[in-house]
């Protein structure tokens, strides 16, 4: 399976969690690993870039980070560099920039930037309400949120929000009911689902809708007997990965999201020795449980998000809806 140079960082970081998650991180040499993503760092920016010698961007630093803390490695890093650089990419009206070199901003900007400053445990780096507002602002009318304000309500987008949202410690957002319905929508009559209305199901949105789901306590309102055929349907006999929909050549980043979108699903057979994977960190859920700033936003030992949340989601939906069976 190949991946361009220009994220081949996030490949490591899908290729080692897919990994951990059919517990066989062992397969990969972790100084190798270690080494590879050290070389990515860009000591004059304090971030990382995709690949070697590439300008250092907020996406790439957070893969980064998150293979680092899978390893128990963040000593390898400037701490306080990096933080600076995360910092740096705030804006005044409270988003993100992805690197310092493009005006571009992204609630998906937003998500890495709030979850590299948590896995750093540097939260203090980063004007905490000012991202909650800029978050807010890209509220749609079907409850749902897109990169950026009057942005079209997208599954992507709308797992960053929720997940920054999290890391905020903020309420469950006013709309969940509506959102939830909107989620929920998104799973088509071949089981797999769609980023947006009037769109093709692509494995990787099994994550992004089934992890917001998780978040908002209404991963049943989906038929996951028909999703985990759609998943397993797209992985490829012969090369064993897992592709984007039926008949297409597998990739490491559809195969981590599909396996991971199973492991929420509560598929057996998978989790590895990390517990599973989180909904908010994408990362193993023991892995979770060590990280400071987890445990102070009420991550348990176990390495599970916080009761409250699930609780508050499900008064905010107001209403009942039976699982689909």
């Amino acid at each position: 399976m190949l991946f361009a140079d220009h994220r081949r960082l996030s490949g490591v970081y899908w290729a080692v969690s897919a990994l951990d998650l059919l517990g066989a991180r062992d397969r990969l040499e972790k100084e190798a690993i270690l080494r590879y993503v050290m070389s990515c760092y860009r000591e004059e920016e304090g971030g990382f870039g995709g690949h070697v010698d590439q300008d250092a961007h907020i996406l790439y630093t957070l893969s980064a980070l998150q293979v680092l803390v899978m390893y128990d490695a963040l000593d390898r890093v400037d701490i306080d560099a990096v933080s600076r650089f995360v910092g740096s990419l705030q804006l005044a009206d409270g988003s993100f920039m992805g690197s310092p070199t493009s005006p571009e901003i992204d609630t998906r900007f937003s998500y890495c930037a709030l979850l590299s400053a948590t896995l750093l445990n540097q939260r203090s780096v980063l004007d905490l309400p000012a991202a909650g507002t800029f978050l807010a602002s890209c509220t749609n009318f079907d409850g749902g949120y897109g990169c950026i304000p009057d942005a079209e309500s997208h599954a992507g987008q709308i797992f960053c929000v929720l997940a920054a949202l999290s890391l905020l410690g903020t309420p469950t957002p006013p709309a969940a009911a509506a959102l939830c319905e909107w989620l929920a929508s998104r799973q088509l009559p071949c089981g797999g689902l769609n980023g947006r209305p009037d769109k093709k199901e692509d494995v990787c949105y099994s994550w992004w809708v089934v992890a917001s789901l998780s978040m908002l306590g209404r991963v049943g309102w989906i038929d996951a007997s028909a999703l985990q055929r759609f998943v397993l349907g797209c992985q490829d006999p012969d090369a064993g990965g897992i592709a984007d929909r039926v008949g297409d050549l597998p990739d490491v980043f559809h195969t981590f999201f599909g396996l991971a979108a199973l492991d929420l699903l509560g598929v057996e057979g998978l989790g590895g020795s990390g517990g599973g994977v989180d909904p908010v960190f994408a990362l193993p859920r023991q892995v979770v449980a060590r990280l400071p700033a987890a445990r102070d936003l009420g991550w348990g030992a176990d390495g599970k998000a916080p009761k409250s949340g699930e609780g508050a989601a499900t008064a905010a939906a107001g209403v009942a809806r039976s699982p689909t069976a």
